[in-house]
């Protein structure tokens, strides 16, 4: 059985999306004759928690850790609010930013290059190259971001020449926030240098988005494989579907993420159609950003909206079953055209029709289509989305509203894992 050491940040009890895919993979891994070890921080800091996933990890698997140095941990003393928000990749738009922010920002940018877990990269390699020689593992496996991780791959291919394959579970320097960072020029130089060595060194490549893959071929001529994220077969108490026409969100709303449009269409709605307006509800489960609230508010939605916070994946999971249709946004912007968020493929067998918002030739336009689980839209198509909405709303109150999806069985956490097999069995 093939040994292969899997090089992560996020792992239970850390809550959110990042945590899910390698956690999933290590749960099928062995089924495919790959024997994963995982190394990960001790005291990571981590802005969201589940303890619920904690359950789900194999109970023989072997699991590293090793402290690392949190400079967050620090920032908290001085604004707990705002490093929160940073951590997790919520960030105001420039005319929002107060003062301390904007600092934050900047040293976040310019200090800490890739990220603020570089700390943990020197000591990292020291350790798992003894590991990798002493346990005779066989390829080494880093995910990001933070891509810090990915420069304790290139620390390991150059200093013991293991097989490695480096997991972009989002883009580096093209992902939406990193023009926000307020990055000098040699900040901006070191970022696209290590992106590029990144790239250029790793025996294989993967990323979870046609696009990512796209432009990385740009940069590298190493393999490049698509991986998306996916969805399991977990078990979820039976839930009624709610009793109101709900259109919810499940995750995060970052500040960037504001379809006014949409919020426009439902207020019309609302306003040309009492019966719409006594059954609608407008359900945000997740982290919401002040612009986004107050765009909804602005246009007359208060008295619909219901706001949860963040809620354990099991919950999530109940909420999307229950839902009349679900709602998934990206931010409108060439460099999101490769963001695939991973509650997708969760949307996509939940039975539920999805409206999702997002640029201009998004990856996640393709995925719904292919699959027949919804419909896109882009942030300027008002008419259209209203059109699709009110047409959602006449099902549902005919008792006919439901999704038929097609073709997801390849998007199984089982099916996604064989794949990841292959190319590690590949590499010899």
């Amino acid at each position: 059985m093939k040994k292969v050491l899997i090089v992560t940040y996020y792992w239970p009890p850390a809550g959110g999306p990042g945590v899910q895919r390698w956690l999933k993979f290590v749960k099928y891994l062995r089924g495919y004759e790959i024997d994963p070890i995982v190394y990960i921080p001790e005291n990571g800091h981590y802005p969201l928690k589940d303890s619920s996933l904690t359950h789900e990890i194999p109970q023989d698997i072997t699991v590293l850790k090793k402290p690392i140095f949190e400079p967050y941990n620090f920032a908290g003393f001085i604004s707990k609010k705002n490093t929160l928000k940073i951590s997790s990749g919520i960030i105001p738009e420039e005319q929002n930013q107060g003062f301390l922010q904007k600092l934050m920002l900047f040293i976040r940018g310019n200090l800490f290059i890739p990220d603020a877990r570089k700390f943990w990269v020197k000591p990292s390699v020291k350790f798992l190259s003894s590991y990798i020689r002493e346990y005779n593992i066989d390829t080494v496996i880093t995910t990001g971001p933070p891509h810090s991780l990915h420069l304790i791959g290139l620390g390991l291919k150059r200093k013991i020449d293991c097989n490695w394959i480096a997991d972009f579970r989002d883009p580096w320097t093209q992902i939406g926030y990193h023009k926000k960072l307020k990055l000098l020029s040699f900040a901006k130089k070191k970022h696209e240098r290590l992106e590029r060595e990144v790239l250029q060194t790793a025996d294989e490549l993967i990323t979870t988005s046609f696009t990512t893959r796209d432009e990385f071929q740009k940069i590298t001529s190493k393999p490049i494989s698509v991986i998306t994220n996916g969805y399991d077969y977990e078990k979820v108490d039976a839930t009624p579907l709610d009793q109101k026409f709900s259109l919810s969100h499940i995750g995060s709303l970052l500040s960037g993420r504001n379809p006014k449009n949409l919020w426009n269409a439902l207020a019309e709605l609302i306003s040309e159609n009492p019966d719409f307006a006594n059954d609608f509800q407008l359900k945000l489960i997740g982290a919401v950003g002040d612009p986004v609230l107050e765009s909804i508010k602005k246009a007359g939605l208060q008295d619909h909206l219901v706001l949860k916070g963040y809620v354990s994946h099991t919950e999530a999971l109940q909420l999307q079953r229950s839902s009349q249709v679900l709602l998934l946004i990206e931010i409108d912007s060439e460099d999101t055209r490769g963001i695939i968020p991973g509650k997708l493929f969760e949307y996509m067998v939940s039975n539920r029709l999805i409206l999702a918002v997002g640029p201009e030739k998004a990856d996640i336009e393709k995925l719904i289509s292919e699959t027949n689980t919804g419909k896109f839209f882009l942030y300027s198509q008002k008419e259209e989305i209203k059109n699709f909405i009110f047409e959602r709303y006449k099902e549902f109150k005919s008792g006919t509203l439901q999704s038929h999806p097609i073709g997801l069985q390849k998007y199984s956490r089982k099916a996604l894992t064989g794949e990841l097999a292959e190319l590690i069995k590949n590499l010899g």
